[in-house]
C-alpha cells in the first residue's frame, strides 16, 4: 500500500514564531520549526518542554468532584469501612488498581481489589462485581478506567449500600452515574486544563488530592509514577501537557528504581540495563502486562505489580510471559482467518466498501482487538472483530487517522447493548441477531463521513532538511523532545534526491530488508539507514538512480560503539 507523504508548511505567523525562537534559544532553526509545530512558541513554553517540572501539575481541586470523593475517602478511612479499588482488565485499568491499591495501603490496611473477568462479566462496573462488594461488606468502591457510563449499575449498588467514586477518562453519555463524585476530565461541564489524562492518571489525581487534604508529602506518590508511565504508553494518550510531566518522571522512575513487579516484567522482556522508552512498554511491557487479563485474569497482573516478594513477582512474571506467547499464536491464527475471509469476499467483488466489520462465533475474546489492529493495518479501514460472548456478538474496534470510529458506532446505539471507547478504539456488544443490520449501518455511516484523505495511509513530515544538518549537537537536542507519543511524535523528516554511497545492501533472513548507504546530492554529507521490508527497492537504489526517503534519527549501538542512523520509514523514486 502506498503511503501520502503530508508536510503542511509554517504560516507566516509561525515562520517568524520559529525565527525568534531560534534567536532565543540558539538552536538549530529546524528544532524550533519542531517546537512551533506542537504549539510550542515562547522561550518559557520551551523552558517547560524541555525541562517538564512536577511542580507545573495542575491542582487536582480543580477537576469536578474532587472534595466530593476526598471527603467521602476521609469519612471511609475515619469509619474503617472496607474500600474496594475496582478497574478494567487492560493496562490502564490494572496499573491504575495497582497505584491506588499500593499508596492507600500505606496509610489503611481494610483496603482490597476487584478486576472483572473479561469473559464472564465483560468490560467495566459488573453486577457481579457489585454483588460481591455487597456480599463482602465493602461500603465504597473506587472505580478506575471505567464506570462513566455505568448510570444503572450504580444506581443498583445503592441500593446494595454501596456507594460508588468513579474516576474514568472515557467520553460520558448526557447523563451521569448517580456516584458519590464523578472524576472525569471529559465531563461537558469540567473546567480542568487538561482533558487526557488516562485512567489510572485521573487515579493519581485522586490520590495527590487526598495527599494535599491529609497532609501527605508529594514524595509519597513519587514512586508509583512508573505505574503511571506504563498506562499513558499503553492507553496512547497525548503525551503534552500534564502527560508529559508524568510520563518524563515515570519513565525516570522506571529507569531508576522500578517496583519489584515491573522489574520482573522488565527482565523477562530482555530491557535490563538498557534506557526504556515509550516504545518499549508500547511493544513489549504493556503487551505482557494486557495478556494475562487476554488469556487468564488480570487480576494477576495486580498481583504482580503491587508484589513485595521476589520469588513471587518472577514466578508471576514468567507466566504472565508465556500468556504473552499464547496471546501471540491465538492473534496470528485468528488474523490469518479473518484475512482469508475477507480476500473471499474481494474476490466475490465486495471489495468497495469504506469499512470492515466481521464476525465469527468461535474466535478469542482476548484477542479481538488486536485482530482489528491488525487489519486496521492491512487495509487501511475503520475496523470491527466480532465473536460471540455470554450471548452477545462482543466486539473491538480500531480507525485510521482522523476518523472517529466512536461516533459511527453511536449512530448505531439502538442497536448495541453497550458502548465505549474514543476516538481510535472502541469496544461494543449487542444482540447476534443484530450484526448484519450493524454492518449495513457502520458502513453506510462510515462511507458518508470519511474523507477522500482518511482512506489512503499517509506519514505527517515535520520538516524537509539535508543530510548536513543533522550533527551531534542536532542529535542530542532532538533527543530532549522525549518522550515520544500522540501529539508529541517522533519527528519524521525528508531529505530528497539522495543516492547509494556503493555500499548499500540487502540484509535480513529472507533478504527483506535494506542496509543503505547514503549521501546527499546537495551536501554531499553521507549517512547509514536501515529500511525494514524495503528490498524491493534495492536494485533501483544500486543503479544509482536517485530516491526521496523520510525517516527518524536513532542511536545505533553495535560492538560497544555508538553513531546516529536513520530509520527509514518509506522510499519514492525522486521526482525531477
Amino acid at each position: 500500500m502506498t503511503n501520502r507523504w503530508v508536510f503542511t508548511p509554517l504560516t507566516k505567523e509561525q515562520e517568524e514564531q520559529k525565527e525568534n525562537l531560534a534567536q532565543e534559544l540558539g538552536i538549530s532553526p529546524i528544532l524550533c520549526q519542531l517546537l512551533v509545530q506542537r504549539g510550542i512558541t515562547t522561550f518559557d513554553e520551551a523552558k517547560r518542554f524541555f525541562r517538564p517540572q512536577l511542580d507545573d501539575l495542575h491542582d487536582p481541586f480543580l477537576m469536578n468532584d474532587m472534595e466530593k470523593a476526598v471527603e467521602r475517602l476521609n469519612v471511609a478511612m475515619g469509619r474503617k469501612e472496607k474500600i474496594l479499588i475496582y478497574g478494567d482488565y487492560d493496562v490502564d485499568g490494572i496499573t491504575a488498581v495497582a497505584l491506588v491499591y499500593k499508596f492507600l495501603k500505606q496509610f489503611y490496611s481494610n483496603v482490597d481489589f476487584y478486576i472483572p473477568d473479561r469473559y464472564t462479566e465483560g468490560y467495566g462496573i459488573s453486577y457481579m462485581g457489585i454483588d460481591f462488594a455487597a456480599e463482602n461488606n465493602f461500603k465504597l468502591v473506587i472505580a478506575l478506567d471505567c464506570g462513566i457510563k455505568a448510570v444503572e449499575k450504580v444506581a443498583y449498588a445503592k441500593e446494595k449500600g454501596v456507594e460508588f467514586v468513579i474516576c474514568d477518562h472515557h467520553t460520558p453519555d448526557d447523563k451521569l452515574p448517580e456516584a458519590v463524585a464523578v472524576l472525569d476530565s471529559k465531563r461537558v461541564d469540567s473546567h480542568y486544563p487538561d482533558p487526557n489524562l488516562s485512567g489510572c492518571g485521573v487515579g493519581f489525581k485522586f490520590m495527590q488530592a487526598f495527599a494535599i487534604n491529609n497532609g501527605i508529602k508529594f514524595e509519597s506518590l513519587t514512586p508509583l509514577l512508573d505505574l503511571l508511565a506504563v498506562s499513558i504508553a499503553s492507553d496512547i494518550v497525548p503525551i503534552n501537557g500534564e502527560n508529559r510531566i508524568l510520563a518524563f518522571y515515570g519513565l525516570k522512575q522506571l529507569n531508576s528504581n522500578p517496583s519489584l513487579g515491573l522489574k520482573s516484567i522488565i527482565e523477562v522482556c530482555g530491557l535490563t540495563d538498557r534506557e526504556i522508552t515509550i516504545s518499549d512498554i508500547v511493544f513489549k511491557i504493556g503487551p505482557r502486562l494486557n495478556a494475562s487479563g487476554r488469556i487468564q485474569s488480570a487480576k494477576e497482573a495486580v498481583e504482580l505489580l503491587i508484589s513485595k516478594d521476589l520469588t513471587f513477582a518472577k514466578e508471576k512474571s514468567d507466566c504472565i510471559n508465556q500468556y504473552n506467547q499464547t496471546r501471540k499464536d491465538l492473534d496470528k491464527n485468528i488474523t490469518d482467518e479473518a484475512y482469508s475471509e475477507l480476500e473471499k469476499e474481494k474476490d466475490m467483488g465486495l471489495a468497495d466498501t469504506k469499512s470492515i466489520a466481521i464476525y465469527n462465533s468461535s474466535w478469542h475474546k482476548g484477542v479481538i482487538g488486536i485482530v482489528a489492529s491488525r487489519l486496521t493495518e492491512i487495509y487501511y479501514k475503520p475496523t470491527i472483530v466480532l465473536t460471540n460472548s455470554n450471548g452477545f456478538a462482543t466486539g473491538s474496534g480500531r480507525s485510521v487517522q482522523g476518523f472517529d470510529i466512536y461516533k459511527a458506532i453511536e449512530s448505531c446505539r439502538n442497536l448495541l447493548e453497550n458502548f465505549g471507547g474514543h476516538m481510535y478504539a472502541v469496544g461494543l456488544s449487542m444482540k447476534e441477531e443484530n450484526v448484519p443490520e450493524f454492518k449495513r449501518r457502520f458502513e453506510e455511516y462510515v462511507a458518508g463521513n470519511i474523507l477522500p484523505d482518511q482512506t489512503e495511509p499517509q506519514i505527517d513530515i515535520d520538516a524537509i532538511i539535508d543530510f548536513k544538518e543533522i550533527t551531534p549537537k542536532f542529535f542530542r537536542l532532538l533527543k530532549q523532545f522525549n518522550p515520544f507519543g500522540p501529539e508529541n511524535m517522533k519527528p519524521v523528516f525528508v531529505t530528497k534526491r539522495v543516492f547509494d554511497y556503493g555500499t548499500s545492501r540487502v540484509v535480513g533472513k529472507e533478504q527483506e530488508h535494506l542496509k543503505l548507504e547514503l549521501i546527499d546530492s546537495k551536501s554531499e554529507c553521507i549517512m547509514n539507514g536501515i529500511a525494514f521490508g524495503q528490498s524491493e527497492f534495492n536494485a533501483h537504489i544500486k543503479a544509482l538512480n536517485p530516491v526521496d526517503i523520510c525517516y527518524t534519527v536513532e542511536e545505533n549501538t553495535f560492538n560497544g560503539n555508538t553513531s546516529i542512523q536513520l530509520m527509514i520509514k518509506d522510499i519514492k523514486p525522486a521526482q525531477q
